[in-house]
């Protein structure tokens, strides 16, 4: 009888059993499906704020080498255009240095080679110093000739066949010299 008042005894104690699985979670911290989509449209707004950040960069340096290229743009426009015209002062130079018996020919030759320097000089284009006696630079000057004289130095120049010319620190054309020693 014992056995059957302790078999009673047990099927009248509610017995505990485990929850499913689906109660566990339920019952654990799990995040609310608003502060789910808060935090994605966070992570979003992170991710499109470094993405605007990197446009915005990627315009300056674009912009900034835009403007770079174009001031490098002039002066090498200039200095090829002005390069074009040279051969004519050469010719023009020559041509006022033969005698000549019409004296007013020569006077509007002669202006023309002024007109030529002033419009060298409105595009800031400036004539090399190449003197007969001048020290040879070679940044400068360009030797086709080598002479040996004891009236000059050595390294000097003693003869110029070409003027050369230079816009800023760009040289369009460099002298063309004889040097001497």
């Amino acid at each position: 009888m014992n056995d059957k008042k302790n078999k009673e005894t047990q099927q009248d104690e509610p017995q505990v059993k485990e929850a499913p699985p689906e109660a566990e979670e339920e019952n654990s911290p799990q995040e609310d499906p608003v502060e789910e989509k808060l935090r994605q449209a966070e992570e979003q707004v992170l991710a499109l704020n470094d993405k605007l950040l990197r446009t915005l960069a990627e315009y300056d340096n674009f912009r900034k080498r835009s403007v770079k290229e174009k001031e490098a743009i002039y002066p090498e426009a200039a200095a090829e255009a002005i390069s074009k015209f040279l051969p004519v002062l050469d010719s023009m130079e020559r041509a006022a240095g033969f005698a000549c018996s019409d004296e007013e020919y020569k006077k509007g030759v002669d202006m023309i080679i002024h007109s030529f320097y002033e419009a060298l000089a409105a595009a800031g284009a400036e004539e090399i110093s190449a003197e007969v006696g001048a020290p040879f630079d070679p940044a400068l000057h360009n030797a086709v000739m080598h002479i040996e004289d004891e009236n000059l130095g050595t390294g000097v120049i003693s003869q110029v066949f070409q003027k050369g010319y230079r816009l800023g620190d760009r040289i369009i054309r460099h002298s063309m010299v004889q040097v001497a020693n």
